[in-house]
């Protein structure tokens, strides 16, 4: 992987970039405590690659750090947490 995901808090989302392309996790904050994730985009050319959970992890490692509760209002983030129990506490 040529980069690592990072926090882009202009446009209010995560980002990962490959090849070229970037994958992104668009949230909203509600407060000063919760973090909205809404949707999550992989390029075609990415799919497959794992990156969705790369990025997913990384923006609830972020939200762990910040002590942010998470409301995973996208399908995909809503699946990962549900199978990653480890990030249940972080969840409203």
């Amino acid at each position: 992987m040529e980069n690592e995901p990072k926090k882009n808090e202009l446009m209010k989302r995560f980002e990962l970039s490959v090849e070229g392309n970037t994958a992104v996790l668009d949230y909203v904050e509600q407060g000063d405590s919760v973090l909205v994730f809404t949707h999550t985009f992989v390029p075609s050319e990415l799919r497959g690659r794992n990156i969705a959970a790369i990025l997913t992890r990384y923006a609830l490692e972020d939200a762990s750090r910040q002590g942010k509760k998470v409301v995973p209002q996208c399908s995909y983030v809503a699946v990962f947490m549900d199978r990653n129990k480890e990030y249940a506490d972080l969840r409203t």
